[in-house]
């Protein structure tokens, strides 16, 4: 049975392009939509290219329940995967998918994460820390920023002369490496118990 997936990206979207490559061959699995929550986020651009439905929900209609789920469902959407997406996942949401909702996050979380860290702001805290290392962490989503179970970390070194646009690059490498096979193995998994 065809798992479907949607991808939710507030930015321009290259881990979304990259998860959708990845699984544009693949037997059994399917990006059937990209939501964002910013009107002239690069990813809808992205998504016409690769001719995935897009949907823009704004950040007040975000929490409108029945048109979120009602979205979903018209794409028969199995499993969401957050991928830069800046807005917290409500309760229904949380209900409707549990275990089923996973982040990446620009650094090896419990440190670094919460809200208003993502993108520049983590790879800038980290160097500023002078953290030696610094990397990926892939988790489950719950009712807090960051701080659902972690499913995958890995890591990059961090030189003394690094900027944060080398983390940055860094930790992108990382993502672009593990997180589509992290979300496949997921889905086998969840697969193989249903």
């Amino acid at each position: 049975m065809v798992k479907n997936i949607a991808i939710f990206a507030s930015g321009s979207g290259t881990n979304a392009e990259n998860i959708a490559n990845y699984f544009r061959n693949k037997l059994g699995f399917s990006i059937k939509l990209i939501v964002t929550n910013k009107s002239d986020a690069f990813v809808i651009e992205r998504a016409k290219r690769l001719n995935i439905d897009s949907a823009y929900i704004s950040k007040q209609d975000w929490n409108n329940q029945e048109q979120v789920i009602t979205l979903l469902d018209k794409y028969q959407i199995d499993f969401i995967v957050l991928a830069g997406f800046l807005l917290k996942i409500p309760k229904h949401l949380l209900d409707k998918y549990p275990g089923r909702i996973i982040n990446i996050h620009p650094a090896l979380l419990p440190k670094y994460g919460g809200k208003g860290m993502y993108g520049d702001k983590v790879h800038q805290a980290v160097v500023e820390a002078g953290e030696v290392e610094s990397g990926i962490t892939i988790h489950y989503c719950n009712e807090h920023y960051d701080e659902g179970n972690i499913i995958f970390q890995a890591k990059c070194q961090i030189l003394p002369t690094d900027s944060y646009k080398d983390v940055a690059k860094k930790v992108h490498e990382l993502e672009y490496i593990h997180f589509p096979n992290t979300i496949e193995k997921l889905l086998l998994d969840i697969n193989s118990k249903s």
